[in-house]
């Protein structure tokens, strides 16, 4: 009898600390759909939440599937005498609840999770539900856990089964109005989902407007709605006025819904893309306009169709700014997106010590799991610490920079002197067209304006120099007037330094050698923003680079000296005699007279020669990686110049870092199979007029020789995925300030990252049918019916 009743406990007992507890711990579990675990070792009994909860995470869990990560290296433990695992065709044999946790190495049922009545720790609970199944040599255990019709996982699969059939729920039953809708439901949904696809890819954001047809603050949404729902003899679309009331899916709920569905599809089109192949993760962080830390992840591969590419994966807030909590966020991806780390074949990140630090950043933490994870350092941001380095440790360089920011302060410090300066440089334009010292033509005389000097930036830097050459006799008449009518003493004194500053030779000799400096860095700079850029193209550019910087130290001291003679005559600035004795307006720390110098000494030797000399030595410093064995035999699968580059050792040599992908066995082979390919290659006109490894990828897909020589196509992908800059976080960046704006900046981290990945990955959103949408929109909710 005491199997079937409990004793009662005596009235008098007291609950344990534990049990008080337990209980405590019970009744203040809320539910949060968006953190649920994904992983079954993690989740908390179904009972634990709330009734009212339940359903609700049930439907949570049947809209996710149950959780298969196919692509993890599914550890061996011994069982007897030998060494087993979990075996990954289980999924496909036992596909529909069979789930595995990597937190505890065990199998569980996924239907019986969500279903199967709780039983507490009596005898006839099932180890698929409880601490899992993990005997891998008794493969049988998965079909006896099954049973017959009548077993206790059969009624939990029946009861999934019409969980997610909607027309069994009392709400449609009772509804008569879906009946009459239901011819018109789909052309509705699509006409909805087509408005927000429209508004998706121009980055713009749905508000929680009023969204009646009364109100006189609608969104872009019901706009552009209500313009196709404009009666047309053409047209007869089943949307606003023209639907029932309360099937007309214009709330800002529905809104968000039918996003975040899209940004779903988005992103499994381009896990599915990635499909089996290795990848470099790209990371970033930066903060948006609510002062909130975000992190990026871009990851790298080449497509089917060989090409590389990256797609943004997702954007997270980041409440802890530490290396381990960026490693907690990836991990999290990738266990949601069924990603592995052991598929990681290259990291790219912006510089940011917590990123990249040698012992602690997440640069280390990745290597130390995963060894074949390489870094390479971003090499457009290493570019702007040459420019930066250069800044700060030449003290009239830095001194000339620091000018050239004053001037933004005190110039623009209002509206009416931003006004005064367009007006200024508008009389000064029409002046120089009609004496003749100007052109006049499309895309000529534009309004032009003085940009801010970014550090991170060095076009930014360069772009200003060219602004400023421009407008200088405008700046020049702005900073009189100020210093006649400055509004306080302070202004007027400010106007005054910097007219003292600009009207000097040694201001505008500094302001030309910067924007000739600049400009050869720009172009470098202006190819590494591409996300398409190799590896071996970066690093021809940076030698290019380098010696057109080695030609201007040679040769180029006349020429930059008759520019800024020139210059000077044309804005009357007094310009020294060049043989004259210089005299040093700083006294020697020491006390010791100064070394006896002419004009031209100083100008040409300590400004002009050390200038390029420092930035060629940060060039040559900061670009080691180009010197390294790993990168150098990268070099040699270039097919320009008809792959006079190729160097078999070298690249047997760079195979060798890659153990997991080339056996002893595959390198053996491969060696045999770059002699083929090499005079293959050689002798195929299709081959001749490559220019990059990204060019000679596709060729090969493009004759299928990338079937005939699989190893040296994989060596190639290895090469190709490395990442030369972190273009694409950039942009990534760039579009959460355009969508989370001040007018938004208030928007959910889940509602940012959807509209981000559909504005950002537009291609794969246009690949998308809206039948999938709308299966998956249909599925999201128990209320919404079957189309």
């Amino acid at each position: 009898m005491e199997r079937f009743f409990k004793k009662k406990l005596p009235l008098k007992r007291k609950l344990s600390s534990n049990e008080q507890q337990s209980n405590s711990q019970e009744q203040l579990i809320e539910v949060n759909l968006e953190e649920l675990p994904l992983d079954p070792g993690k989740r908390i009994k179904i009972s634990a939440y709330h009734p009212n909860d339940q359903d609700r995470v049930r439907k949570t869990y049947l809209q996710r599937g149950p959780f298969q990560p196919t692509k993890h290296t599914f550890p061996q433990r011994k069982i007897g005498s030998s060494l087993r695992r979990f075996c990954p065709s289980w999924f496909i044999e036992f596909g529909n609840w069979l789930e595995y946790s990597i937190e505890k190495d065990a199998a569980f049922c996924f239907c019986c999770y969500l279903f199967r009545p709780d039983s507490g720790k009596h005898s006839g609970s099932d180890s698929f539900v409880t601490e899992g199944f993990s005997n891998w040599k008794k493969k049988e255990r998965l079909s006896s856990h099954v049973g017959g019709h009548n077993s206790a996982h059969s009624i939990a699969w029946k009861k999934c089964q019409d969980f997610m059939k909607q027309n069994q729920h009392i709400e449609v039953a009772i509804s008569k109005q879906f009946e009459q809708v239901r011819d018109s439901s789909p052309r509705h949904l699509v006409t909805t989902i087509d408005c927000i696809r429209f508004i998706l890819k121009q980055g713009l954001v749905f508000c929680d407007h009023d969204e009646s047809t009364n109100s006189s603050c609608q969104s872009y949404f019901l706009g552009l709605l209500e313009l196709l729902s404009e009666p047309k003899e053409s047209r007869s679309l089943v949307v606003m006025e023209n639907a029932p009331e309360s099937h007309q899916l214009i709330t800002p709920a529905i809104q968000k819904d039918i996003v975040n569905v899209v940004a779903l599809e988005t992103t499994k089109a381009i896990i599915s893309d990635i499909g089996d192949e290795l990848f470099v993760i790209l990371v970033g962080e930066a903060r948006d306009i609510s002062n909130k830390e975000q992190m990026v992840v871009v990851l790298r591969y080449v497509n089917k169709n060989g090409s590389i590419v990256e797609r943004f994966l997702g954007i997270f807030d980041v409440k802890d700014r530490t290396s381990l909590s960026f490693k907690k966020q990836i991990d999290e991806l990738f266990c949601k997106h069924g990603l592995s780390i052991s598929r990681v074949r290259g990291q790219g990140y912006d510089g940011a010590s917590n990123m990249q630090e040698e012992f602690s950043g997440l640069k280390s933490l990745i290597l130390e799991e995963n060894p074949y994870a390489f870094y390479v350092h971003c090499f457009a941001h290493q570019l702007q610490l040459t420019l930066v380095a250069i800044a700060k440790d030449h003290i009239q360089v830095a001194s000339f920079f620091n000018s050239v920011s004053i001037l933004f302060n005190v110039v623009g410090g209002s509206c009416k002197q931003h006004d005064v300066l367009r007006e200024k440089q508008i009389v000064n334009v029409r002046e120089a067209l009609e004496k003749g010292e100007t052109l006049s033509g499309q895309g000529l005389d534009q309004d032009i304006s003085l940009k801010q000097v970014v550090d991170t930036s060095g076009n930014s830097q360069y772009e200003t120099l060219i602004n400023l050459i421009t407008m200088y006799s405008s700046i020049i008449d702005v900073l009189e007037i100020m210093e006649e009518d400055g509004y306080n003493p302070d202004h007027r004194a400010g106007a005054y330094r910097l007219l003292f500053s600009f009207k000097e030779f040694d201001f505008a000799f500094i302001l030309h050698m910067m924007k000739n400096v600049l400009g050869i860095s720009n172009e470098l700079s202006q190819a590494l923003q591409r996300k398409d850029q190799d590896i071996t193209e970066a690093m021809n550019l940076v030698n290019i680079t380098k010696q057109r910087l080695q030609i201007m130290r040679n040769d180029g001291w006349e020429s930059l000296l008759q520019e800024v003679i020139l210059f000077c005559n044309m804005h009357a600035i007094n310009i020294p005699h060049m043989e004259d004795i210089f005299c040093s307006k700083e006294k020697s720390r020491h006390g010791n007279k100064a070394q006896v110098i002419t004009i031209e000494h100083h100008y040409r030797v300590e400004l002009f020669y050390t200038v390029v000399d420092m930035q060629l030595r940060e060039l040559n410093d900061r670009f080691t990686t180009t010197n390294t064995q790993l990168l150098l035999s990268i070099t040699c699968l270039s097919p320009t110049k008809l792959f006079s580059n190729f160097d078999k050792t070298r690249l047997i040599e760079f195979a060798n870092f890659y153990p997991c992908e080339f056996s002893p066995t595959d390198l053996v082979m491969l060696d045999n199979q770059l002699e083929t390919y090499i005079n293959d290659v050689r002798n195929d006109v299709e081959f001749a007029s490559l220019k990059g490894i990204n060019d000679l990828s596709e060729k090969l897909v493009e004759t299928g020789r990338h079937i005939v020589y699989p190893l040296v196509y994989l060596l190639l992908k290895l090469a190709m995925i490395l990442p030369v800059a972190t273009a694409t976080i950039e942009r990534a960046f760039s579009a959460m300030k355009f969508v989370n704006n001040m007018l938004h900046n208030q928007i959910g981290d889940e509602w940012m990252n959807d509209c981000l990945v559909t504005y950002i990955e537009q291609d794969m959103l246009n690949n998308i049918d809206n039948e999938l949408i709308i299966e998956r929109f249909q599925n999201m909710k128990l209320h919404k019916e079957q189309l």
